[in-house]
């Protein structure tokens, strides 16, 4: 049974260093997630629950080639991008919105 993984976070991790008078922010978010899910990738669109509402970015892998689509109420179709098996992609998301997932070659 082929799986997509999404874990959820709300913020971007802090960097120790300092540029000038500015701290960086690091390009990774901060853990620990706030929550976590395991979405079941069939031939049809199939959307996981919705985002907690300390959700901003989520971090998203697969075991298997498979179309995504993020969004209020989104149908993921194998047209649009496209992650290929063992791929993992960060994504900023807004709160409540969810994400759907279908098979793909």
């Amino acid at each position: 049974m082929a799986t997509l993984y999404v874990e959820e976070y709300g913020n971007l991790g802090a960097a120790a260093t300092t540029i000038g008078p500015w701290m960086t922010s690091a390009q990774a978010p901060q853990e620990p997630s706030i929550t976590g899910q395991a979405i079941t990738i069939s031939a049809s669109s199939t959307a996981g629950a919705p985002f907690n509402a300390g959700t901003r970015m989520i971090r998203v892998n697969t075991d298997a080639t498979c179309s995504i689509m993020i969004g209020a109420n989104p149908t993921a179709v194998p047209s649009r991008k496209r992650m290929v098996a063992n791929q993992t992609e960060f994504f900023g998301v807004q709160p409540g919105h969810t994400i759907a997932v279908i098979t793909n070659v």
